[in-house]
């Protein structure tokens, strides 16, 4: 399952995207993230629970403020690098 975090307005499209199939919980992603935007959440997939990233709630609506010092429209943000498992993008497009 694709989980994109984050929004799309008229300023354009921002959205950290964690693939939970691809995630495997080692939680590198939450340890580099400087702004402490992301934790480690257990949801119901496939018939089981499984551990896997997700952008804080309080840090959903603010995305595009949270992770702008990353650059994150270069996709080399530190969580993005930091996922061995490549399942952590970044959508920036701003208008």
């Amino acid at each position: 399952m694709i989980t994109h975090y984050g929004y799309c307005d008229g300023s354009g499209e921002y959205y950290v995207v964690v693939d939970s199939d691809r995630c495997s919980g080692c939680g590198e992603c939450v340890k580099i993230c400087p702004e402490k935007a992301l934790e480690l959440v257990t949801e119901f997939i496939d018939l089981e629970d499984k551990t896997v990233a997700a952008v804080t709630e309080d840090k959903r609506k603010k995305i595009k403020y949270t992770c702008a010092a990353c650059k994150p429209e270069t996709n080399q943000t530190p969580c993005v690098l930091s996922c061995k498992t490549k399942a952590i993008t970044c959508i920036w497009n701003p208008k």
